[in-house]
């Protein structure tokens, strides 16, 4: 299978119609807000244009990745986001989240003088915990725009929430400063009223920023609440499966060496079990042929592939005489 193939997991060949999450932010509500929690408190995030530069990540095989700089250089920004369903307010887990940023200088790849470079663009699909992480640069800013990062949480071909973040404006400025030699633009002289996306409400588009002693950098955080429910919710409806199959969790979730894949078969095909790391490498494959239709799972047992105890995707791809079908989530790793 080449590796290209991954691209169709979940419905990754692109948005059949997305339906953006309504915006329900105000500038009354405090800047550290989570969007989401136990208490139930969970709010959906403001919906935002994708941008003049968007792309489309689905369509480039180097996008599912963690470590987006490739070659670029700027202050490390490590990059955690939690994605919450507003019906329960519970993680959901098996969301492909995309981002995408300018560099320090504000400038994009893919446009203009940056045509066929793919810097600073990639997805990763969340975890059991509803989160997924990235390493990327922390953002510069250009004439118009405030400092930001695109996001698009897909849940499935019929919903996606498209936004965008932001960071505190003092602690965004004062590395700037600290990092002046990379930075050379110097302070990013709009703020939030002054900047035509989140002069209506920042709120729930705020992530943190802080310092990490350990990169040099900085770490940032930001819940996003979205439609759906925690855990299950609208990301099983996924036409991509043809009605060939259905793919279960694995079990336990999370797992320590161990666990399996169930899914169930329509009609008699081949199966082949794949596993993906978090760079998009594919790193492991279990074959089983002949399968009659009815219940079936996978064994998955890390040690036996040599490989380490930790986050995978795994993708189910199904030959029969109707074609090839793929689906995909996560299996998240214990602590």
């Amino acid at each position: 299978m080449k590796r290209k193939d991954f691209l169709k997991l979940s419905g990754l060949a692109g948005v059949v119609a997305a339906l953006p999450a309504a915006k329900v932010a105000s500038k009354n509500v405090a800047e550290n807000a989570p969007t989401g929690g136990p208490d139930g408190a969970c709010t959906l995030i403001p919906s935002e244009t994708a941008g003049p530069f968007p792309l489309d990540l689905t369509a480039n095989q180097t996008f599912f990745r963690q470590d987006l700089r490739e070659t670029k250089t700027g202050t490390q920004l490590n990059l955690k986001m939690k994605i919450i369903g507003a019906d329960n307010c519970l993680p959901m887990q098996n969301v492909r989240v995309n981002i995408w940023a300018c560099d320090k200088d504000g400038n994009y790849s893919g446009y203009q003088t940056e045509v066929g470079k793919t810097y600073l663009r990639g997805y990763q699909m969340t975890d059991a915990n509803g989160e997924c992480e990235f390493i990327t640069i922390f953002p510069g800013w250009y004439t118009g725009r405030i400092c930001h990062i695109h996001f698009q949480c897909y849940v499935s071909s019929i919903y996606a929430a498209i936004s965008q973040l932001t960071f505190p404006l003092a602690t965004k400025n004062a590395l700037y400063a600290a990092n002046s030699g990379l930075y050379t633009k110097g302070a990013d002289p709009l703020n939030f009223n002054t900047d035509n996306i989140f002069s209506d409400g920042y709120a729930y588009q705020l992530a943190t920023l802080t310092p990490n002693a350990a990169t040099g950098g900085y770490d940032s955080y930001l819940e996003v609440t979205i439609k759906g429910s925690g855990i299950s919710g609208l990301a099983e409806a996924e036409p991509e499966t043809g009605g060939q199959f259905k793919l279960g969790q694995n079990f336990p979730n999370p797992y320590f060496e161990e666990t399996s894949v169930p899914f169930k078969l329509t009609n008699r095909s081949n199966v082949a079990l794949e596993i993906w790391d978090l760079s998009g490498k594919k790193v492991g494959e279990i074959l089983k042929n002949d399968l009659l239709p009815g219940g079936h799972e996978f064994l998955v047992n890390l040690k036996l592939l040599g490989l380490p105890n930790s986050n995978f995707a795994y993708q189910l791809v199904v030959q029969n005489e109707n074609g090839t079908f793929r689906q995909s989530k996560m299996m998240t790793a214990g602590k």
